[in-house]
């Protein structure tokens, strides 16, 4: 009886930070839905505009299946086999389509070094198709079964194996994460060498400057999410106890804001820059600014878009 109480509460904190970080992510883009529908929607599309479409309703679909799977409806096993997927691939997805918009960033900030832009890219894909398999072998084990805790009706997703991957599938998106934030304080020192060397100082230094604040809230929210992925892999989270559902809460909330907030924001950041660049391109500074922006998707496309 004590087990299923104890139970009972950590599901009903397990649904508070569901509700928590569904909120968060439908309250920011109710926040930007007017900068998007100027910056994005009304804007020629390019390669950057469906990668921004689809960050953003993937984190809108996956917020609106976290509320269903707290509402006090009936749930199938396999609702709740699918809402266990939908939460597994999100991650490895959404990752996968930020590590796009970082390499365009990264490229812009290298002036489109080609051999940079391939390592970055056989990079990417490594740890994408790592993470993937991985899981893939931890939903190939994955099972749902129907219960009714202290009289209230639930679904129990359970693995029928020893195996436990969700936590170790997030690793190679750390390593992606880690290896582009060393690229981006490696270019950041290099640019501060050139300043101090030449008078006139870096021709891109107002392009760099935006490209570093928006990235700096970003890896930010990342070093926070890396922290709490190292410590998942401990057994902290496969205890049954209130405090490895907070752990686990917090965890969940952060790769949110990392995911569906703040990843959007790498993308619609250079977009409100470039928009302010071309209002006021009077000069061959500007021009030079906007044209290392538009070389980091450029290198990706092919052809000449927008940024």
């Amino acid at each position: 009886m004590l087990i299923m109480i104890m139970v009972t509460h950590i599901n009903t904190l397990d649904n508070c930070f569901a509700a928590a970080s569904s909120t968060v992510v439908l309250y920011d883009w109710a926040l930007t839905f007017g900068q998007e529908f100027e910056l994005i929607f009304s804007q020629r599309w390019s390669f950057m505009t469906v990668l921004y479409i689809c960050v953003r309703c993937i984190g809108i679909l996956f917020s609106a299946i976290n509320i269903l799977s707290i509402l006090p409806v009936l749930i199938t096993d396999a609702v709740s086999l699918i809402i266990w997927y939908v939460g597994t691939w999100a991650p490895v997805i959404v990752n996968a389509m930020l590590g796009v918009a970082m390499i365009a960033r990264l490229n812009a900030m290298y002036q489109g070094s080609k051999r940079l832009l391939i390592f970055l890219v056989i990079t990417l894909l490594a740890c994408t198709i790592i993470s993937g398999v991985t899981v893939v072998i931890e939903n190939s084990s994955i099972s749902a079964q129907e219960a009714v805790l202290s009289g209230f009706y639930t679904c129990i997703t359970y693995s029928e194996t020893n195996l436990n991957l969700i936590y170790e599938s997030l690793i190679p998106t750390s390593v992606w994460e880690i290896l582009a934030l060393f690229l981006t304080i490696w270019i950041v020192v290099k640019h501060f060498c050139e300043l101090r060397q030449s008078p006139t100082g870096s021709s891109i230094g107002n392009c760099l400057k935006m490209l570093i604040e928006s990235h700096t809230f970003y890896f930010l929210a990342f070093a926070i999410v890396a922290s709490l992925r190292l410590g998942s892999l401990s057994n902290v989270t496969n205890t049954t106890s209130v405090g490895s559902a907070v752990y686990s809460g917090i965890w969940s909330i952060a790769e949110v804001l990392q995911m569906f907030v703040l990843g959007p924001r790498l993308i619609l950041s250079i977009r409100e820059y470039h928009a302010k660049l071309v209002a006021r391109a009077d000069g061959e500074t500007w021009m030079m600014s906007i044209s290392a922006l538009q070389i980091g998707e450029d290198a990706l496309t092919g052809r000449d878009v927008d940024v």
